[in-house]
């Protein structure tokens, strides 16, 4: 049996990154049906570790979340979209599972380490947010999930999940399913880059086009993205590698869009002319601004179906997350019965 779980914390919009990274290839596994059962988690628990003095931020952006999952054609009657903090199970099975997990294990987690440094939590780290990757297992195992979409960043994750799985079923007899990551195959698009150059895109760097975004925020965006410094003419030969727009061709066009917005029959062609020089930046721009808005222009028009049906909206995260809700407690069950702490099942 092939299940999938696979979600986003809900600390804001979600922006071309996340549609490329994952939001993409959920909407390609739901519809190609080689799987029995498919999750789709609004991690708000997890959200809360390192968001706690601002726990609005975390509720509004539910909505969001929510909006922008069904804008980009997740359908609630194929996938169980759901939200962690009403799955009790999970913290429940988190706490069994910190049975299994040393300290030092946690210190080393390669992930655990860059967001201590990133969040600035060096020397006070909330037991909460260093506790996220055993959450991340009891989320993955609740539902015994075999099938992980994640970003390259995660793998640590997957990798502590496991050990923990192995640990659990040595320990109190086969119970748990191990996982497997699966990851975008375009590697550029496992990490999209932001506007600016720097890093990959990001909410806190501001640096990101949101599918939320208007058609003048699009343009606005697009136009100041980062290409060559060096050039300042048409006419000056530029560079492509390190040139944001060319990037976000690689990922986002094809050599028919390409054709249909350019004199250029392909990228490859459109990127030559522009190493030779002769061609300007705000040219190149306005061919990857078309290109994006074919992508946007359905995903704002079903986002403002959603927006006017909210009722709608929160009634598939209410079913979402009951259904949710019982394979987590019958996975929880199974648990309890390994650890023979059921002492009122019989």
């Amino acid at each position: 049996m092939n299940i999938i779980l696979t979600g986003d914390r809900p600390t804001g919009k979600l922006h071309l990154g996340h549609y490329v990274g994952s939001l993409k290839q959920r909407v390609e596994l739901q519809n190609n049906g080689d799987y029995d059962q498919m999750y789709v988690m609004i991690a708000d628990s997890q959200a809360l570790t390192d968001n706690f003095d601002n726990p609005k931020k975390i509720r509004d952006n539910i909505k969001e979340v929510i909006l922008d999952y069904l804008s980009v054609g997740l359908d609630p009657n194929k996938v169980n979209i759901f939200i962690q903090s009403q799955i009790s199970e999970l913290t429940e099975l988190t706490f069994y599972y910190m049975n299994l997990v040393t300290v030092s294990r946690l210190k080393r987690n390669p992930t655990v380490k860059t967001e201590i440094k990133q969040k600035n939590f060096d020397k006070s780290i909330p037991v909460g947010f260093f506790c996220y990757p055993i959450s991340q297992a009891a989320d993955i195992t609740a539902f015994k999930a075999n099938i992980v979409p994640v970003g390259d960043d995660q793998l640590p994750m997957i990798e502590q999940t496991n050990e923990i799985v192995h640990s659990f079923n040595r320990i109190y007899g086969e119970t748990l399913v191990s996982c497997k990551a699966i990851l975008s195959e375009n590697k550029t698009a496992q990490r999209l880059p932001g506007l600016d150059g720097n890093a990959k895109m990001s909410k806190s760097l501001n640096n990101g086009i949101y599918l939320s975004d208007s058609s003048e925020d699009v343009y606005k965006k697009v136009m100041s993205m980062y290409t060559d410094p060096n050039h300042i003419k048409i006419e000056d030969p530029g560079k492509v590698e390190g040139n944001m727009v060319f990037t976000y061709l690689d990922v986002f066009a094809s050599d028919e869009q390409i054709s249909k917005y350019s004199e250029f029959n392909t990228l490859n062609e459109m990127k030559n002319k522009y190493i030779e020089g002769g061609l300007g930046d705000v040219k190149i721009k306005k061919v990857l601004y078309n290109v994006l808005e074919e992508l946007l222009i359905p995903i704002r028009e079903k986002r403002k179906y959603y927006e006017d049906n909210m009722d709608e909206v929160y009634e598939i995260l209410k079913i979402g997350t009951e259904n949710a809700r019982k394979k987590a407690n019958q996975t929880l069950k199974e648990v309890k019965k390994a650890i023979m702490i059921d002492y009122f099942e019989n």
